[in-house]
């Protein structure tokens, strides 16, 4: 994935995903669920708490019930899915807006009218900004079918979920891009992405030691992986690293250790370390001996885009860089 600080227009293979990821910590995301907290939820309840956490096991179930409402092009349906507070914005490629509830039910509800057939909304990242709040960054699929053949198209968007009651769910705060065509993945994509892929970027010095100690004694390689969770071609990345081609190879030759860069300002010091320029996308991949030595490194961002890359050069790569012993 190229990295793109600043831009919010997305082109195919590269969407404003910087800018969703920003809103993981962001003032505005922050304040507003503060602010909602305060009015409308003065008192948590335990059996909310209790329904939140169940929901972390598997799908969001709100955001079934919102791809439900986008399918059938029900805008009643999907305006009651959306908060009416003064805290409630929504960020359109045309700009925010305070109007979210309308605003959005009538975006997505003309979807249908226009030749929607399928929709498969991905949860890329998932966080908890505070008590009763579910903020998710998504990647929409989106199949449009017409008298020719069918369309696929993606949307990258990002929602936060506030939670009135027990099993009562409204979104708060949306943000969405452009439609952008869908690009033809020469690598396996994951059905369901693992929100947790990567963890939290304060530990990844630790785990690097980690995994560095390991090869000490083991002689195997440590390879270093930079992306983060809302990166749908890390995702992609990791799923070929699981399949059956590759699986063994690697848990043969590497300890693998996936270092977050959170929105682009995290583990840069890593980054330069392990020479692996931020700056061309991510992810970027680092070899190291058990001495900490750098073997080699991604300087051209590489594998940024698993629309360009195949089983193949993924294979060849850890081939041609697991230790000596093993060739």
């Amino acid at each position: 994935m190229a990295a793109s600080f600043v831009a919010i227009r997305p082109r195919p293979g590269i969407n404003f995903r910087w800018s969703i990821r920003a809103m993981r910590t962001s003032g505005a995301v922050l304040c507003a669920a503060a602010l909602f907290a305060a009015i409308f939820m003065p008192a948590p309840a335990s059996a909310g708490a209790q329904t939140m956490e169940a929901t972390k096991a598997g799908a969001f179930a709100p955001l079934e019930r919102w791809k439900t409402a986008v399918l059938a092009g029900d805008a009643a349906a999907l305006k009651a899915l959306y908060i009416s507070a003064p805290q409630a914005f929504a960020v359109t490629p045309q700009g925010k807006t305070g109007d979210l509830a309308n605003e959005e039910s009538d975006y997505w509800s003309k979807l249908r009218s226009n030749g929607l057939t399928a929709m498969n909304p991905k949860i890329l990242e998932r966080n908890e900004p505070r008590e009763g709040f579910e903020q998710l960054v998504l990647r929409i699929e989106l199949t449009f079918t017409t008298k020719t053949t069918p369309e696929h198209l993606v949307i990258s968007g990002a929602q936060v979920w506030a939670q009135k009651g027990p099993d009562d769910w409204g979104i708060l705060i949306a943000e969405r891009s452009e439609t952008f065509p869908s690009p033809e993945m020469r690598l396996p994509e994951p059905a369901t992405p693992n929100t947790n892929l990567y963890p939290e970027p304060e530990e990844a010095n630790g785990e690097v030691n980690e995994a560095l100690s390991l090869a000490k004694k083991d002689h195997k390689r440590v390879l270093v992986v930079f992306g983060a969770n809302w990166c749908y071609d890390c995702h992609v990345l990791d799923e070929a690293f699981h399949s059956a081609k590759t699986a063994a190879l690697i848990a043969a030759n590497y300890h693998v250790v996936h270092v977050n860069i959170g929105d682009g300002k995290s583990n840069g010091d890593l980054a330069a370390r392990f020479e692996v320029p931020l700056n061309k996308g991510i992810p970027g991949l680092a070899v190291l001996g058990g001495d900490g030595q750098v073997i080699t490194s991604q300087k051209q961002g590489e594998f940024e885009s698993a629309a360009k890359i195949g089983m193949n050069d993924v294979t060849q790569f850890l081939e041609q860089w697991k230790p000596p012993s093993a060739k």
